[in-house]
């Protein structure tokens, strides 16, 4: 991913998640295979077909952000603030009135304030249009959350939320390493939020038919490239990188965690719902950010799936990895860590980019979970239930989301 010389690197990660309400915490369970998922608590589930999903668990806006403010913030843009501050807290960047014209943010989201909208709706119909909340539109928007950040930290530089559903958090850390690239800034927060745990989100997600109602056994409810899989489990959260030009990043003293290498996004141009047949959208997205990474299909130690537990996504993933790897496609190892925090929707790509990171700091692979029947159309090595000691030094995540969108990202371990 280098221009004239140019090297993107992460120097800060942050996340609030139903499996922790930071990178360590997260971490720590992912890699021990206990899942967040979990029983709905945050609103009145009795008209559900799904009582499930992956809540983020004793969150406090006020230890992120000023109280005033939080209130006028939909519950998508605190989570995504939260992760951001951790991002930025790691990175050891200060922002001065030196830096603040170079340093922006890119954050995307699936569905935005969408809780918000439902309920500013219901309060005009049961109470009329003196009820709406003076800042329900800044509630709402997509880019509340990137608004937000620049606001409480004085960040000037180029600031937008791409929304492009599962795909937008790996978007968004791609969009910023080419806007370093082009000289557009010298460091981004990058990442996504999704505050999908309501009921409209429930229910019109579970309406699609894609959701799984194994409401009986929340931890092993969703079960990606296993042939019993029946639909994914619904999550809500944030995660957030500090993107930085390299030597940006080394005179402010920032301790490099990964570097980014390769980006590339396509469309399916197919369905906006289902994913084009036999992932040829997604395999021209892996070859693009390969060729973009300047490496070959062997540099690959790892591939972090976007593995949602439905039946076409998985299998489509599948031969779309047999596509662009050939045979090497069996050797390497692949992991979807949705059974365990759940699809957070524009959230995921960035949080699985995370664990990706920590995968290259630790030398473990974290687990598939609840993988038990093989699916002859899933045949590759998903690191099923238990973690893998392995030394990673490349690693690919993929990113999938309605509308055909898709987003690979290449990162590896940084060297001088």
């Amino acid at each position: 991913m280098a221009q004239n010389g140019t090297r993107v690197v992460i120097t800060g990660m942050g996340t609030v998640n139903c499996t922790g309400l930071t990178v360590e915490e997260s971490w720590a369970n992912v890699v021990a295979g206990r899942s967040g998922i979990a029983p709905l608590t945050l609103f009145d589930h009795s008209a559900c077909s799904v009582h499930i999903g992956g809540e983020v668990k004793q969150f406090d806006p006020a230890n992120y952000m000023d109280f005033k403010e939080a209130r006028r913030r939909d519950r998508f843009c605190q989570l995504g603030v939260a992760a951001a501050k951790q991002a930025l807290d790691q990175s050891g960047l200060t922002i001065t009135e030196d830096v603040a014209d170079n340093v922006g943010v890119i954050f995307g989201t699936g569905t935005g304030g969408l809780e918000s909208y439902t309920q500013f709706v219901q309060g005009y119909y049961r109470e009329g249009a003196k009820r709406i909340h003076p800042f329900a539109i800044p509630m709402v928007i997509c880019d509340s959350p990137a608004a937000a950040m620049a606001i409480d930290w004085n960040l000037r530089g180029p600031n937008f939320a791409p929304v492009s559903a599962c795909a937008a958090a790996a978007d968004a850390i791609g969009l910023a390493c080419q806007s370093i690239k082009l000289q557009q800034a010298k460091a981004f927060i990058a990442g996504g939020s999704e505050g999908s745990i309501h009921l409209a989100g429930i229910l019109a997600f579970d309406r699609l038919g894609a959701m799984s109602r194994n409401n009986a056994d929340p931890a092993g409810a969703c079960k990606p490239f296993d042939k019993n899989r029946d639909g994914i489990v619904m999550g809500e959260g944030a995660a957030a990188v500090m993107v930085e030009e390299l030597e940006f990043a080394q005179a402010h003293g920032a301790k490099v965690l990964a570097e980014v290498i390769g980006y590339a996004a396509t469309s399916d141009a197919f369905h906006v719902i289902a994913p084009a047949e036999n992932g040829v959208g997604a395999r021209r997205a892996m070859q693009r950010a390969l060729q973009d990474a300047g490496v070959q299909p062997a540099a690959i130690d790892w591939i972090s799936a976007h593995g949602t537990g439905t039946q076409l996504n998985d299998k489509f993933e599948t031969m779309a990895i047999k596509d662009v790897f050939g045979e090497q496609a069996y050797n390497i190892p692949i992991t979807s860590t949705k059974p365990l925090t759940g699809h957070m929707m524009g959230a995921t790509g960035a949080l699985e980019v995370i664990f990706g990171i920590k995968a290259l700091e630790t030398g473990l692979i974290p687990p598939t979970i609840n993988y038990q029947t093989p699916d002859p159309d899933c045949d590759l090595d998903y690191v099923p239930n238990v973690a893998r000691e392995r030394r990673i030094d490349t690693f690919m995540s993929n990113a999938f989301g309605f509308g055909g969108h898709n987003a690979v990202l290449v990162l590896k371990r940084f060297t001088e």
